[in-house]
């Protein structure tokens, strides 16, 4: 009986101990449990998530401001940069703008390079149309040099200034040859810096064109409409109307001691009906004194004064002369012939004596 009893004391410890055993480990494991708990709580790192969260929204918003390329259909100054890349939308305004300006006057095609006579501010267009709205056309800044402007158009209007040539009267055996007045040429120097100038801002290409305009001659063919010419050796007055022969007189030139002066002279003055007054410088008039208007004026009923002091065309009150070397240096005509000839003159007609 005592055996029996303490064997079952015995058999009992070890039970107790077990179970003491057991509630141990799940004290250690709960425990084990929290601290786990606490350190993955700790770990799970909540300021980490919001800044990358941050750093991404950031990113995102940039990228839809600026963008990686120019939205769709933007120009700038006219050149297509939508759906490029900043750079190349820098590089392809570049080049537009480095592209010459055909300049034409009249006919001839010269070129300007816009470098050399104006700055773009295209990085400054390329950033604004990268926030610009598809289908913009941004404005290119272009900022014009004057110095040299001025000065290319100043080689342009001295390459095409052409001076006006006048009229001129010559005489070929004896006859009046007139060479014609040629107008010159001038370009309007403002009007072609006004437009190369419009035409560098806008940064277009299209072609600037000017016209030289005429710049007329003082003298004209006109100018020479009627020519008289004399032959004192054979003692005709021809009157050429436009370089072509219109009438032929029989006059009486200066005798040998008192010669017809040869040269060019103009008619200066025309008197009808003139009183004669006998040159106070000749030896031959001494004595003489004036004639009134009448049949025995030695001047007829009209007088032509030349250029030449003393010497004018005139009629006579000797028609018997005529044909002759016998006055004493003027040419006399017919009375009839000196009053149609009178007529038809001017104040300034050529007179050419040979």
């Amino acid at each position: 009986m005592k055996h029996f009893l303490s064997s079952r004391r015995f058999s009992a410890k070890p039970v107790a101990a077990a179970a003491l055993f057991v509630l141990g480990l799940a004290a250690a494991g709960a425990l084990s449990g929290t601290v786990i708990a606490d350190v993955t709580t700790s770990t799970t790192t909540v300021p980490a998530t919001t800044t990358a969260a941050t750093t991404t929204t950031a990113t995102t918003t940039t990228a839809a401001v600026l963008g990686p390329t120019i939205p769709a259909g933007v120009r700038v100054a006219g050149v297509r940069v939508g759906g490029l890349a900043p750079a190349d939308a820098v590089a392809a305004v570049q080049a537009a703008f480095a592209k010459p300006l055909t300049v034409v006057v009249d006919r001839s095609r010269l070129e300007i390079d816009p470098r050399t006579q104006a700055s773009a501010y295209v990085k400054t267009a390329v950033a604004k149309a990268r926030i610009a709205a598809p289908g913009t056309n941004v404005k290119l800044v272009v900022a014009v040099r004057g110095v040299p402007v001025r000065a290319w158009v100043a080689k342009v209007v001295k390459r095409f200034a052409t001076k006006p040539l006048d009229a001129k009267l010559d005489f070929r055996n004896a006859k009046p040859v007139i060479r014609r007045d040629r107008a010159g040429r001038a370009v309007n120097s403002k009007q072609l810096t006004q437009r190369v100038i419009a035409a560098l801002r806008a940064n277009t290409r299209l072609p600037v064109r000017v016209r030289t305009r005429a710049l007329p001659a003082t003298v004209t063919a006109a100018s020479f409409g009627k020519v008289i010419v004399i032959n004192r050796s054979a003692n005709r007055l021809y009157l050429f109307d436009g370089g072509k022969l219109a009438r032929t007189f029989q006059v009486a030139t200066g005798q040998a001691i008192y010669p017809t002066p040869k040269g060019d002279f103009h008619i200066v003055v025309k008197w009808m009906n003139p009183t004669w007054y006998p040159p106070v410088n000749d030896s031959w008039a001494k004595g003489l004194k004036p004639v009134p208007p009448g049949p025995l004026n030695p001047l007829g009923t009209r007088w032509m004064g030349l250029s030449s002091p003393g010497i004018g065309i005139h009629g006579t009150d000797e028609p018997t002369s005529i044909g002759y070397s016998a006055s004493h240096g003027c040419i006399r005509m017919q009375v009839p012939d000196a009053e149609w000839l009178f007529a038809h003159v001017d104040v300034g007609t050529t007179v050419h004596i040979v």
